[in-house]
């Protein structure tokens, strides 16, 4: 078949004409990049979160948007590992109309992208508590949870100055977030003059955690802290805990209190504490959230909010600065200061940390019920 030059012509004015519309249409919404864990060990929590963001989506949109546009996500899978969330970033990083981004809960999954969060230079909201992340020089990244300097004071704080228990054993995971919590907790504690009887490191989703807790009965701690990675982990261990005859107090990090973790370990962690981020009943911001949540999702009770915060203050962020330029974004969020979510109150310091303080709850018979929030000084 013979191609006029005039068909050629035509052709090529037509394709021009698609790439302007593509080009339109790209510049309809503010596009935000999100990585989720939507396979993998975490898909049941990354789905609440995915949901969650979806709803503060919509609030923005049903609220005028920002700058004008309504805001779209685009999700990338990470697949809860490392080297899923850094493939999941550079998919959305390599969308120049994305202009900002929602990461990870898991701290070894933001250290992973951090380099790349680094040279993409936009803005990234996240919910990994390892109190390393926002002091490594990496100015795009943004907690929309409290860091665990703050977790491990509460934990300590509760355990010794309430409960009056004095023989700590510290269960862990030796990634990033575990680490992380199991040096800022032995701080405190030892601020507190409290020596670890044990300190028991573990694998991330181990099948058997009989030697972790043989090593914990054979301590016979009064008290036992933790900080546990993955829900199906601290459930699997909370079982076992409890086959072995050991009922020593357990104060617990936001896993131990999740729904997931709550739905596999059942009667397991009755009478164990937790200090959480997030609690349903902790403000009036969370009571909304978990309300608008449950009725848009079958009465399920979310396990966190901070996804739903993140995408608020990232719009707010936009409006304010009346620009979607990375710098300008920036400098919004860090001039936040008394920003009301369901987390708790933001008050960004210079090193991207919005959140100073935990809840305590308590697991009464499966349902988890808020004693008092801790706020704490830097």
């Amino acid at each position: 078949m013979r191609i006029t030059r005039r068909a050629a012509l035509l052709s090529a004015a037509a394709v021009a004409s698609f790439a302007i519309i593509d080009r339109a249409r790209a510049a309809d919404t503010i596009k935000i990049g999100v990585t989720s864990p939507l396979t993998g060990p975490a898909a049941d929590v990354g789905r609440i979160q995915l949901n969650s963001a979806r709803l503060a989506v919509a609030d923005v949109n049903a609220a005028g948007g920002v700058l004008g546009k309504q805001v779209e996500l685009i999700v990338e899978d990470d697949q809860t590992t490392n080297p899923g969330i850094v493939l999941a970033f550079s998919r959305l990083a390599a969308n120049p109309d994305i202009v900002g981004f929602l990461g990870s809960i898991r701290s070894t999954q933001v250290n992973a992208m951090a380099p790349d969060v680094a040279r993409v230079g936009k803005p990234v909201m996240f919910g990994g508590t390892d109190p390393t992340l926002t002091h490594h020089g990496y100015k795009w990244l943004f907690r929309c949870r409290p860091n665990d300097s703050y977790s491990a004071r509460v934990i300590a704080d509760y355990g010794v100055n309430t409960l009056k228990l004095k023989k700590w054993a510290l269960v862990y995971s030796t990634d990033a977030f575990g680490t992380g919590g199991m040096n800022a907790l032995t701080d405190s504690l030892d601020k507190l003059g409290i020596k670890l009887a044990l300190s028991q490191g573990y694998a991330n989703q181990q099948a058997d955690f009989s030697p972790v807790v043989l090593a914990v009965k054979q301590a016979e701690p009064e008290v036992m802290a933790s900080y546990f990675t993955y829900e199906p982990d601290c459930a699997l261990f909370a079982r076992q805990l409890r086959q072995l005859g050991v009922r020593t107090p357990w104060i617990g990090s936001p896993s131990i209190i999740s729904p997931v973790t709550l739905g596999l370990a059942k009667n397991a962690l009755f009478g164990t504490y937790g200090i959480a981020d997030f609690t349903p009943d902790a403000n009036d911001q969370s009571k909304a959230f978990t309300a608008q949540y449950q009725k848009a999702h079958g009465g399920e009770i979310p396990d966190s909010g901070w996804t739903f915060d993140g995408i608020k203050i990232l719009c707010n962020a936009m409006n304010d600065a009346k620009t979607t330029d990375p710098e300008k974004i920036r400098a919004a969020i860090l001039s936040l200061k008394g920003y009301k979510g369901t987390e708790g109150e933001y008050n960004y310091d210079e090193n991207g940390d919005g959140l100073h303080g935990y809840n305590i709850v308590k697991n009464d018979k499966g349902k988890v019920e808020f004693d008092k929030h801790v706020e704490m000084t830097a």
